[in-house]
């Protein structure tokens, strides 16, 4: 499992174009693609991110399509083709919805992909917010949480090492099926997205992490206090890397209209502000700069390695 430095606050980055919802996708991002999606997780490599993202929808209704665009990249296929042309950056689902699928699907799919890229998975999963998507593949949306659950637990045995992993379950149960390859690692992470009380209890009683979705600086305290809490009454005593979505970021001063909950300014001014995550203690931190064209993009994350990142534990 990619163990996070203990005690330092590390930066990873959802992909842009593979993802293009109103609420974060640049104006650029509708006519880029394949070249695009690689030079920018060649420059998360080179720049020390410790992940890249993807995100995972099937298909979104018309009803949602205006505000979510119906523009979202299989996460397995992306991460994959990814991992081909980068060496080091960590590859993450942010987050699978393995409710749509069976976990024995999930695992042949997320197994391959860790055993392509060297032992470099983070599986994110949540539960899904899209009821059509449910519908459509035959999947329980009413009890997506419970199924959630249970699929976590069998993940847990279809990526352990065995290979002919045994689950029995109320959803979901399998035996004497066998599937190779294995994943690289022996323990992949499994980091478990959302902030719904439900899920913070599903982070704290069955995640290796916590990505929390949108928590505002002022909520994020009480919410890491509540994880802990509920891991320390379940006598859970293994680590748990804790995330943060950080404001949106322009190293300098942008010239343009960035917006005015973008956090601007000199590298060190950004990097104090960002500490602030530590300090609440905040493992790895997600960020997300403002830019108008992909160059515009790998200027601004070849900038933050360099002149923030250095700052970000001082």
């Amino acid at each position: 499992m990619p163990i996070l430095p203990n005690g330092r606050l590390v930066y990873g980055m959802q992909l842009p174009v593979q993802s293009q919802s109103t609420m974060y996708a640049e104006g650029w991002e509708a006519d880029a693609g394949p070249r695009e999606l690689v030079e920018v997780a060649r420059a998360a490599d080179r720049a020390g991110f410790a992940y890249v993202a993807s995100c995972d929808h099937v298909a979104i209704p018309r009803r949602l399509a205006g505000p979510m665009s119906t523009i979202w990249y299989d996460p397995v296929a992306t991460l994959s083709h990814l991992a081909a042309v980068t060496e080091r950056v960590l590859l993450m689902s942010h987050v699978a919805v393995v409710g749509l699928r069976h976990p024995l699907i999930t695992a042949k799919q997320y197994a391959t992909l860790d055993h392509l890229s060297g032992g470099r998975l983070i599986l994110g999963v949540g539960a899904g917010h899209v009821r059509e998507e449910f519908d459509a593949v035959g999947a329980d949306f009413a009890r997506r949480g419970p199924v959630l659950d249970e699929s976590i637990d069998a993940l847990r045995a279809a990526l352990g090492p065995e290979e002919y992993p045994a689950f029995h379950g109320e959803h979901f149960s399998f035996d004497g099926l066998g599937q190779r390859p294995r994943p690289a690692q022996r323990r992949v992470p499994v980091w478990v997205g959302g902030s719904s009380p439900a899920a913070v209890r599903r982070a704290a009683l069955r995640g290796d992490g916590w990505l929390p979705q949108g928590d505002p600086r002022d909520r994020l305290p009480a919410q890491i206090g509540r994880l802990r809490e509920l891991r320390e009454q379940a006598g859970v005593d293994e680590p748990i890397t804790v995330g943060a979505i950080t404001e949106a970021l322009y190293v300098g001063e942008p010239g343009w209209e960035a917006g005015r909950r973008t956090l601007t300014g000199k590298p060190e001014a950004l990097a104090e502000s960002l500490r602030a995550y530590r300090a609440m203690g905040v493992d790895q931190i997600q960020v997300r700069f403002r830019s108008r064209g992909c160059d515009e993009l790998i200027d601004q994350m070849a900038a933050f390695g360099a002149e923030v990142a250095p700052h970000l534990n001082d």
